[in-house]
C-alpha cells in the first residue's frame, strides 16, 4: 500500500494538475545536501557537499571539476533512495560558477534540472 500526501490547502502545479508535494520534498533534500558543509552536522560529519565554501575559493576550471565531482558524489551517497543523478555539470565563466544538477526522482520518469549560480557581478 502506498501513501499519497496531499497539501493543505489543496494546490495546483504549473501545468494545472494536482501539486505533488514529493517533488518539493526531493528538491529540498537536494538543496540540503548542496548547501550543508561537511562537518556541520554533529552525527553526520561527512554529510554535505561543501558548495557554500566556494565563494571563498579562487574560481578556475580545476575548482569547477572538483565541484562537479564532490556534488555528484554527495548526491549519490545521501539521496540514492530518492533520486537517480543523471549528471552534474559545473562551468566557469569569468567570476561565475554555475552548477547544473540533472536528476530523475525514483518514483517518476520525469527528469528534473536545477541550476545554481555563484559569483558574478553583485
Amino acid at each position: 500500500m502506498s501513501t499519497v500526501n496531499v497539501n493543505f490547502p489543496f494546490q495546483f502545479d504549473g501545468r494545472g494538475r494536482t501539486a505533488d508535494p514529493q517533488q518539493n520534498y526531493v528538491l529540498q533534500l537536494i538543496e540540503q545536501v548542496l548547501f550543508t558543509s561537511p562537518g556541520e552536522r554533529v552525527n553526520l560529519p561527512d554529510f554535505g557537499s561543501g558548495l557554500l565554501q566556494l565563494p571563498f575559493a579562487p574560481n578556475s576550471i580545476e575548482i569547477a571539476a572538483a565541484t562537479q565531482f564532490s556534488v555528484q558524489a554527495a548526491l549519490q551517497k545521501w539521496l540514492s533512495n530518492y533520486i537517480k543523478v543523471q549528471s552534474v555539470v559545473a562551468a566557469v565563466n569569468e567570476a561565475t560558477l554555475t552548477v547544473t544538477v540533472t536528476y530523475t526522482p525514483l518514483n517518476s520518469d520525469v527528469t528534473q534540472v536545477q541550476t545554481y549560480v555563484y559569483g558574478g557581478p553583485q
